[in-house]
């Protein structure tokens, strides 16, 4: 058997990127997925595809060829969405994207599939307890765009389980971290807070994890996982005025004032239109408020009993972050596998 061959989808994202960098530090090859519209840079161990998970003949090369290697796939591929409505562009890349990936997993018989879904695809429960694994994903117990496909991506992922396919799934919490410039939402906000351009923050908070650690906890997950199960890769929850004070500790600059929760959320309507009109994301939506007011309270326990996850602590990811968006220490900035 020749040398065992990752496959990472969505190559040039926050997460998927960083996974790829760990993966480079190991004996492997890797094949990363971007979009027709992007582009990288083949090195030693990782060559680039173009392709799109929505139209499943551009994935044809990417998985061809590899007969005699042991083939991983990570589907870290996906639309994040903190708007309100499912658009078409969204279901089509985290449902049926992610069907079409199986489907391409089963015609050339990879080894494993590693699944990224989300903490937002399982069910809040009562709103209160701890929030840990679950088997089943109803997309009508989760709230939102965003978790309704990706709680019914999950759920496609957990039916070929059972139909025979290899798979292994984790759900991160809110990412946040170096090797973004500014699309994460969290990176956007320090961003803007780092620009002079922060108005303010909220109340309330949830559960925020650096991308190294979900990085590495995705590698742990596909090399060691058990087959069929399900690992929550979070940290802890976190209050966005602890995020800022992060942010004040690491700049040494005053932080805007945090407001009321309720009462950023009778404004979300004018963010909302204000992101229309000027063609721009808006920090704070509908979804991102109710998302700051929920049950952000998640168990990575077993991730950390099976895996030996265990995730930094906030404020070094937030100092990372800021340095790598001022491009300071770029080269120092990946802790060890």
């Amino acid at each position: 058997m020749n040398k065992s061959v990752y496959i990472v989808t969505g190559a040039n994202g926050h997460l998927a990127g960083t996974i790829i960098r760990y993966l480079e530090r190991q004996d492997c090859l890797i094949r990363g997925l971007l979009l027709p519209s992007e582009n990288n840079t083949d090195r030693e161990k990782i060559s680039y595809y173009k392709g799109d998970i929505t139209v499943p003949e551009t994935m044809e090369a990417l998985f061809s060829g590899l007969e005699n290697h042991a083939v991983t796939v990570i589907h870290a591929a996906g639309l994040i969405s903190i708007g309100n409505e499912i658009t078409p562009a969204l279901y089509n890349v985290n449902v049926n994207g992610t069907r079409n990936v199986i489907a391409m997993c089963r015609k050339y018989g990879v080894r494993r599939l590693l699944y990224v879904s989300s903490v937002h695809a399982i069910s809040e429960g009562d709103g209160h307890s701890v929030i840990r694994e679950v088997t089943s994903f109803p997309k009508d117990a989760v709230t939102g765009a965003y978790a309704i496909t990706k709680a019914e991506a999950t759920q496609a992922v957990m039916d070929a389980a059972k139909d025979g396919l290899d798979v292994v799934i984790v759900h991160p919490s809110g990412i946040v971290g170096p090797f973004d410039d500014g699309r994460n939402h969290i990176v956007q906000l320090i961003q803007r807070f780092l620009d002079g351009k922060l108005p303010g923050g909220v109340t309330g908070g949830y559960d925020f994890v650096d991308v190294r650690d979900v990085a590495k906890g995705c590698i742990a997950a596909a090399e060691r996982g058990r087959r069929g199960e399900c690992y929550i890769l979070s940290n802890r929850f976190v209050t966005i005025p602890e995020l800022m004070a992060c942010m004040g500790a690491a700049t040494g600059r005053k932080v805007p004032h945090c407001y009321p929760l309720w009462l950023v959320k009778r404004m979300a309507p004018l963010f909302e239109w204000i992101g229309k009109v000027t063609h721009t994301r808006p920090l704070f939506t509908r979804y991102s408020l109710y998302t700051l007011g929920s049950n952000g309270r998640f168990s990575h326990d077993k991730a950390t009993t099976e895996l030996g996850y265990c995730p930094m602590d906030i404020k070094d990811s937030v100092r990372d972050t800021i340095l790598y968006l001022r491009g300071e220490a770029a080269d120092n900035l990946l802790p060890g596998a």
